[in-house]
């Protein structure tokens, strides 16, 4: 099949050109040619994206679906149970009606660590085996193993809880210094990446110290009134840490009002099967948070984006909220909140994590690449909002019904 995209508005992942055709042939993305195709779309007063790459989820039946409903062409998925994860990459690879997948499999932690206390949270047990006992960290002497385990269920990186849960005030056992360093050494032996959640600066800075390749999160406790957000900032610009954002999940789990702005739209909400549109509605007492959590993350987000720190979009999605694919749609307004500028936002949600996760396959706009593609109405380069105007969604060069 070929189908070729005439008059649009381009951003390649990088940049924008302002108009140009762009020729879907089977998977891939090719070079225009001028030879006869199947199908002809009128690209004009709309504008092509990669597909949208959300680098912090959480996968379970039905969220690669949705996911790509939005325009999310790839998840990435930072904890998941092995039975459900093997279902997850098999749905993943036999169809082409949902995300593509990427995942970190059991997350380490110390035992009864983060995120055990969400486990037994109420609505989690309607998940079946997604949820569960799952294997832990103890001690550095058990780190080769644990990563072992990781490679023998397929895990494509690492993801280390570091969490005392603090500033929520609710202790929590957490991994020691010397248990993550030897979490990293033990994933880079491996040939795996070293993401670290921490959302508290204390613990970015064991992270850090232990030479982790990401953050999941931006820290959440961050003071505006004073420098630590910066030299943070610095520090993870100088040792060249990504970070991703899931400013959409602090604003989810303190209940700030500002999201309800997406189930409001109704470019989302007629996209949502009707269980999800209710789904900001939930009680969030079960995740307690510091109360300025969104202030504190965007006045992180903004110092990193100072730094010149690499800022991947990420919504840390459940089936609750932020919700999958369309949680992606607040990510990117809440990135330009934080001073990003509508390119920039897109950027963080293509190809600088298709970049650091190494996805060299997506992420852009170029022939040769993959034709996972989202077609909006208008120009998201000047509004980042018309990226929930979605026409057309591709994956593998796949047109998917609307």
């Amino acid at each position: 099949m070929r189908t070729l995209i005439r008059d649009v508005r381009v951003f390649d992942g990088e940049r924008t050109v302002p108009r140009a055709d762009v020729l879907i042939d089977g998977a891939l993305i090719a070079e225009p040619d001028g030879r006869p195709v199947d199908v002809e779309i009128d690209g004009s007063g709309r504008t092509v994206l990669p597909g949208l790459i959300d680098a912090h989820t959480h996968v379970f039946d039905g969220d690669l679906a949705q996911a790509l409903t939005f325009g999310v062409t790839t998840e990435l998925d930072m904890f998941c149970l092995p039975r459900n994860l093997a279902r997850q990459r098999r749905i993943a690879a036999e169809r082409d009606d949902v995300a593509d997948l990427r995942s970190a499999g059991v997350l380490a932690t110390a035992p009864g660590g983060h995120p055990s206390q969400l486990m037994a949270a109420e609505g989690m047990a309607a998940l079946g085996d997604a949820v569960g006992p799952f294997e832990t960290v103890a001690d550095a002497g058990q780190a080769r193993a644990f990563v072992a385990a990781r490679l023998a269920e397929g895990a494509d990186y690492l993801k280390i809880a570091i969490d005392g849960g603090t500033v929520s005030g609710t202790p929590l056992p957490v991994l020691g210094p010397d248990v993550v360093a030897a979490l990293v050494e033990a994933a880079h032996d491996a040939g795996l990446q070293a993401i670290a959640h921490a959302v508290t600066t204390k613990d970015a800075l064991v992270a850090l110290d232990a030479g982790v390749d990401g953050l999941a999160h931006v820290c959440f406790d961050a003071d505006p009134l004073d420098s630590a957000a910066d030299d943070l900032a610095a520090r993870i610009a100088a040792q060249g840490v990504f970070v991703v954002s899931t400013l959409s999940y602090f604003e989810a789990i303190t209940g700030s009002p500002g999201g309800a702005e997406l189930m409001r739209d109704e470019r989302i909400r007629s996209r949502l099967p009707e269980h999800a549109r209710t789904a900001g509605d939930r009680d969030t007492d079960a995740l307690p948070v510091y109360s300025e959590g969104v202030a504190g993350a965007l006045h992180a987000a903004r110092a990193l984006h100072r730094a010149g720190a690499p800022l991947l979009a990420g919504t840390d999605a459940t089936p609750f909220a932020p919700l999958h694919g369309a949680g992606m749609h607040r990510e990117m307004v809440l990135l330009t909140e934080a001073g990003l500028t509508p390119e920039e936002a897109l950027a963080a949600a293509t190809a600088v994590p298709a970049r650091w996760f190494g996805l060299t396959d997506r992420g852009r706009i170029a022939p040769g690449l993959r034709a996972d593609l989202v077609l909006v109405e208008g120009d998201p380069t000047g509004d980042i909002t018309a990226t929930r105007a979605v026409a057309d969604v591709w994956r593998r060069g796949v047109r998917q019904s609307r």
